[in-house]
């Protein structure tokens, strides 16, 4: 048997070229080798997000999963809250979690410190520091957010997942959910098996202000974006800052778009890098020239996921929601028999 492999994005707005890069283009790679389930983890997005449109990105998110080059054939690809196993999981592996093990958890600080920025912030609920920064009102933060890794946990081991891809700065995230199964593994038998983070590379591709490509600050390009979105978005790049006038000598090893330009395969590499530290090659020209090269990249895309109806989207989450509820319900007879539940 193949060893298996787990992933899942979360819907809470139109995927950008930072996840075509760094997670879709992996995923396909890896449906080659193993047994590979992806998902829509739409349960996860609550956390942080209590809007209730989600359902409108779970179809777009499938279609750009299939046009990036995903196999319904040879991957499973399902919506988190179809399969009800995820959450009874999670449940029973909260029982046997210290609270002290999520509270150090990097999202749930993330969590804090994002929160703390925009001004939510208030005193510590026990009247004094905590490690994770200050507390917030009560409103702000939910017992979901905090229990984010063993919900994560339950994901990955409801399939025996033996691999989640993560970059290096993701492993402590994986590190609290093999300390749960190894401690659920000795209160209540083996029943689980141990992930291990695939370490993935995953290209640095920060937005046009230089800052990490988020829909939190609004500095993504979309998937879906028309060539005349993408020019404007590209235009507006922040480049070489030591690069004051068009015959200035650049820096191409530090500029945003030249980055653009090697990770999207920009043809004339080695011209473009030359022509911009000699200051022949002026911003304009560049920022023109890869926002021609995104432009045919996401055409290309667009055009692979305008083929696909919703009504083939569903029958494929359809199909994914059985295999993997075939897959979640064996797991959770052994859970239970463990655990003792089942008489």
């Amino acid at each position: 048997m193949r060893k298996k492999v787990l992933s899942g994005t979360r819907p809470t707005g139109d995927l950008h070229i930072g996840h075509l890069i760094g997670a879709l283009s992996n995923w396909v790679k890896l449906q080659e080798d193993y047994d590979a389930y992806y998902f829509v983890a739409d349960i996860h997005s609550f956390t942080n997000n209590l809007s209730t449109d989600k359902k409108n990105y779970y179809y777009s998110i499938v279609k750009d999963m299939l046009a990036a080059g995903l196999d319904p054939e040879r991957s499973t690809i399902f919506v988190q809250s179809e399969v009800p196993e995820h959450a009874e999981l999670a449940t029973y592996l909260s029982m046997a979690t210290p609270l002290s093990w999520v509270e150090r958890c990097p999202t749930f600080k993330d969590a804090i410190r994002d929160l703390k920025a925009k001004g939510v912030v208030t005193r510590d609920s026990r009247g004094q520091d905590s490690k994770a920064g200050d507390e917030v009102q009560e409103n702000v933060v939910s017992v979901g957010l905090l229990s984010y890794p063993i919900l994560m946990t339950s994901d990955i081991v409801l399939y025996d997942a033996d691999f989640v891809p993560v970059g290096k700065d993701q492993m402590a995230h994986l590190e609290i959910s093999r300390e749960i199964v190894r401690r659920f593994n000795h209160l209540f038998g083996e029943t689980f098996v141990e992930p291990e983070g695939l370490l993935t590379k995953f290209p640095l591709l920060l937005g046009p202000d230089r800052r990490k490509m988020s829909k939190s600050y609004g500095n993504c390009i979309a998937l879906n974006d028309e060539a005349d979105v993408i020019n404007k978005k590209v235009m507006s790049m922040i480049t070489d800052p030591e690069k004051i006038r068009k015959d200035d000598p650049g820096h191409p090893e530090i500029c945003n778009v030249f980055t653009y330009h090697k990770i999207f395969g920009t043809p004339e590499l080695d011209r473009i890098s030359a022509e911009c530290a000699s200051g022949e090659l002026g911003c304009v020209a560049c920022k023109r020239n890869c926002a021609q090269t995104l432009s045919k990249i996401l055409s290309e895309h667009q055009e692979k996921r305008n083929d696909l109806s919703d009504e083939e989207i569903r029958r494929i989450l359809d199909r994914g929601r059985e295999k993997a509820r075939e897959a979640a319900s064996a797991k959770m007879d052994k859970v239970k028999k463990n655990m003792g539940l089942i008489i």
